[in-house]
């Protein structure tokens, strides 16, 4: 099963991520205004601003998320110490809705590169 294995990847992806949407943040903004005639502050502050935030706050806090979780050993295991693991399992399918397009794909894929999965996109009203 192929997945973003380690932490380290993962914050590297999402870094990148970030650069990427910070360098076209007026192309995507432009984008939204002749697809959805969305105006520009708008875009602004409920699509771009909104993911950045959601990136930026997903990357300061992922080292602390992806720590083993250290849970009560049951009395048959004395002496022992016991920990939870969060390991990637599967793909993710984004399906992008109409009314904030940008958003609302974006931030499921930022969770999927958290979580170590990959991400697959579907627009909304395309049928492939």
């Amino acid at each position: 099963m192929s997945s973003i294995s380690t932490v380290a990847k993962r914050k590297a992806l999402l870094k990148k991520l970030l650069v990427t949407i910070q360098k076209n943040e007026k192309a995507i903004s432009e984008a939204l205004y002749n697809d959805f005639k969305k105006p520009a502050f708008e875009a602004y502050l409920t699509e771009t601003q909104y993911v950045i935030s959601d990136l930026k706050h997903t990357i300061s806090n992922i080292n602390r998320w992806a720590k083993p979780k250290r849970v009560w050993s049951s009395v048959l295991n004395l002496p022992s110490s016991e920990f939870i693991y969060s390991e990637p399992y599967g793909r993710v399918l984004i399906i992008s809705p109409w009314n904030y397009p940008f958003q609302l794909a974006m931030c499921p894929l930022i969770a999927a590169i958290l979580c170590g999965k990959h991400g697959c996109f579907k627009a909304f009203g395309i049928n492939v």
